[in-house]
């Protein structure tokens, strides 16, 4: 048997956020075995992690419904949260998680949890003339990261209006699209599409925020923001841009712990 944890992350209250799946091993399963435990669960995200020779230290990996990514801010914080208050483990001031997107941190105060990830600067950019067709309103400005595109709105409003075509969106090569404004009662707001990977509209995306940053810190001349994933289920993040680095804060509740079976020969 094997334990697993849901949780809501980027919230302090259950049945909003996003909830990943978090599966503690001891050892890697094969990846086709990772793959079909992440269907099952049928997540956006589902984190899987090992432990390092040092208190503290994980390997993380994580895997949509139909494919492994470099990097998932929403299952690093469900993570996170599962190691300090779910898991007889050493208790230490910060967690550092190896990954494909090299070394990541996860630091509390409180009950916030705060990821340290790579910054990524989105570049101007063209979209697609079948990815504009797709969402109908054209935004104001397009830019690039290293796997999404960024559409910038003139409002709010906007971006709760949009209703994209994902059949059309599945076909472009990108990871997804962030679509985002200024917000009314934040400094920014979003909405994220990755129909690619299985996930029409994702309800709180980290990742999505270290592109976001960069671009709403140069724009509002800030480094410190707030920020509200404005899903079905909505989410809030406190976001500083440090250079290279962006912090992502956010809170997270536990929703279910358990176990599931797999064949004894594993």
């Amino acid at each position: 048997m094997y334990p697993i944890f849901q949780v809501d992350a980027f919230t302090d209250t259950l049945f909003a956020g996003n909830p990943a799946a978090v599966v503690p091993l001891q050892n890697w399963l094969p990846d086709t075995r990772l793959q079909q435990i992440a269907a099952e669960n049928n997540l956006s995200e589902t984190a899987f992690f090992i432990p390092l020779d040092q208190p503290g230290q994980y390997h993380i990996r994580w895997f949509t419904p139909v494919a492994e990514v470099d990097l998932c801010g929403h299952a690093t914080l469900a993570t996170a949260h599962v190691l300090f208050h779910h898991l007889d483990v050493p208790i230490v001031p910060q967690l550092s998680f190896e990954s494909r997107s090299g070394i990541l941190t996860v630091s509390r105060q409180g009950d916030w949890l705060t990821l340290d990830f790579p910054t990524d600067r989105p570049t101007p950019a063209t979209l697609p003339e079948e990815a504009l067709a797709a969402f109908a309103n054209p935004p104001l400005e397009i830019r690039k990261g290293r796997e999404d595109y960024l559409l910038v709105y003139a409002t709010e409003q906007e971006v709760l209006a949009l209703a994209p075509d994902f059949r059309a969106l599945h076909r472009i090569p990108a990871r997804g699209f962030i679509a985002t404004a200024p917000g009314e009662h934040s400094d920014f707001v979003s909405r994220c599409f990755f129909p690619a990977y299985g996930i029409d509209e994702d309800p709180v995306t980290g990742s999505a925020h270290t592109t976001l940053t960069p671009y709403w810190a140069n724009r509002l001349q800030k480094n410190d923001l707030e920020a509200i994933q404005r899903s079905a289920r909505q989410g809030r993040l406190r976001c500083t841009l440090q250079g290279d680095r962006v912090l992502i804060s956010g809170q997270a509740c536990l929703y279910m712990k358990g176990s599931f079976l797999l064949p004894e020969t594993e």
